[in-house]
């Protein structure tokens, strides 16, 4: 069995792990990029081709953070000469009297990001084929916008390559020995580092296990949906439909979705933000479809101009801490 030596290793070619390792690479470092499937692949957090990217959060420091996100971002469009990301702007709505709401209007206004507050009287005229909920107010974060999350993977994936990056995907690793210098080994090779970071997403913890650690954490299927417009062209891109976050909706408790009608003609994606705890090798086992009924109500309700049965439905894996409230507005699939 071979036996290579780079500066850093890093385990996982998702979104996380991919940045890490261009970054690495960008500093100069000898590194390698390790993943368990065949890459492209959809079995984890990073497929997909759109992402919401917003600085409408209910913390300051998410909102601070994202400054510096959409710098990076700019940075990699101008080096790969590639198109990552469109600013469609981001409905936020809920009660003006509820927990979660005020919170991102607040948070919004100190950090003087750029935002229009819409009166319910004319609600209709700048959002179209949306019903309002009574009592609800309505923000758009005029910042936000959708990231084209396949293409920003295979750009950073690119970039990371062409400054000497090394991708080994189809590599499942089966075994990591702890030390001064660290042993990872997979079926077809062993490679060793001083600096090892795993970036596995759902698969952390049974990484992790290699060296006797382990985090609190639990992993979800999310139903990723599409429905299907009436009347195509309602909801899309293209007429400057916004992304949407619903908070407090009066379906369920935790926050429903949007974004544009783009990746598929004519079907605009439109999600639950909490799924079922699942193993993520079992994950197509996990048939609940109680989100999609709640997704159901919304769209009869708020959304008439989509049919109410999703056309398409895809999957999407969260990781999140255990003691994670559900409503928390930094889950992985949207932002």
């Amino acid at each position: 069995m071979s036996l290579q030596e780079y500066d850093c290793i890093v385990i996982g070619a998702g979104i996380q792990g991919s940045c890490t390792a261009y970054y690495l690479a960008k500093n100069n470092q000898k590194t390698l990029l390790l993943e368990q499937f065949v890459l492209p692949h959809a079995r984890g957090s990073s497929h997909g081709q759109t992402r919401i990217i917003r600085k409408a959060y209910d913390e300051d420091y998410y909102v601070r953070m994202m400054d510096e996100s959409y710098r990076l971002w700019a940075e990699l469009e101008k080096e790969a000469g590639v198109k990552l990301h469109s600013r469609t702007g981001l409905l936020v709505l809920g009660p003006e009297n509820g927990r979660d709401y005020p919170r991102y209007k607040q948070t919004l206004q100190r950090s003087r990001v750029p935002t229009v507050l819409l009166r319910r009287e004319e609600f209709s005229q700048h959002i179209p084929n949306f019903n309002l909920t009574d009592g609800d107010g309505a923000l758009v974060d005029t910042t936000a916008g959708v990231l084209y999350a396949d293409k920003a993977l295979r750009t950073i994936q690119r970039l990371f390559q062409l400054r000497g990056g090394e991708i080994k995907d189809g590599q499942k690793v089966s075994d990591i020995s702890p030390g001064p210098v660290v042993t990872v080994t997979t079926a077809t090779g062993a490679y060793r580092t001083k600096s090892l970071v795993i970036t596995a997403g759902p698969w952390v913890n049974s990484l992790l296990a290699f060296t006797g650690l382990g985090l609190p954490l639990k992993v979800e299927k999310i139903n990723v949906c599409y429905w299907r417009e009436k009347v195509p062209g309602s909801y899309s891109i293209h007429k400057r439909f916004p992304c949407f976050i619903q908070v407090e909706p009066l379906e369920s408790k935790h926050h429903i979705y949007g974004l544009p009608s783009n990746e598929y003609p004519g079907l605009m994606k439109v999600c639950y933000h909490v799924g079922k705890d699942t193993d993520p090798d079992e994950r197509d086992r996990q048939t609940d479809r109680s989100d999609i009924e709640i997704l159901q109500r919304y769209i009869s309700r708020c959304m008439p101009g989509l049919v109410p049965v999703p056309a398409v439905v895809e999957s999407c894996l969260y990781t999140v801490t255990a003691s994670s409230s559900a409503h928390s507005s930094a889950r992985s699939c949207t932002s």
